[in-house]
């Protein structure tokens, strides 16, 4: 598995961004899939996690109703579609692929990509 996160960048309070993530590797679907952010001075913390097949998701509450996290197992490309953005949604994100099932915890994910700035100004 190797990831790489694309798509950051800096956008107004209210606009979208849609970050993406590729795995070069040939075992995509084999892994849970999760997006991770980490603020300046914070640590990174849960964002979004989708299971192998796609068919469960899962969200932190701060983001619930305004991210979505899909995935295309034939482009072996996880998406995290992020609406009405917001200031504190300022950070560096980060995917990352597990083999467990406990896709909201960090301690599951094996493989993880080099992160996407995403800045949203107010």
């Amino acid at each position: 598995v190797q990831l790489q996160a694309s798509g950051g960048g800096l956008v107004q309070a209210g606009g979208s961004l849609r970050l993406s993530c590729v795995d070069s590797g040939r075992s995509f679907s084999w892994y849970g899939m999760g997006w991770f952010r980490q603020a300046p001075g914070k640590e990174r913390r849960f964002v979004a996690s989708i299971n192998r097949s796609g068919g469960t998701t899962a969200y932190a509450d701060s983001v619930k109703g305004r991210f979505t996290i899909s995935r295309d197992n034939v482009k072996n490309t996880v998406y995290l579609q992020m609406n009405s953005l917001k200031p504190e949604d300022t950070a560096v994100y980060y995917c990352a692929a597990s083999p467990g099932v406990s896709l909201t915890s960090q301690t599951s994910y094996t493989y993880w990509g080099q992160g996407t700035q995403v800045t949203v100004s107010s």
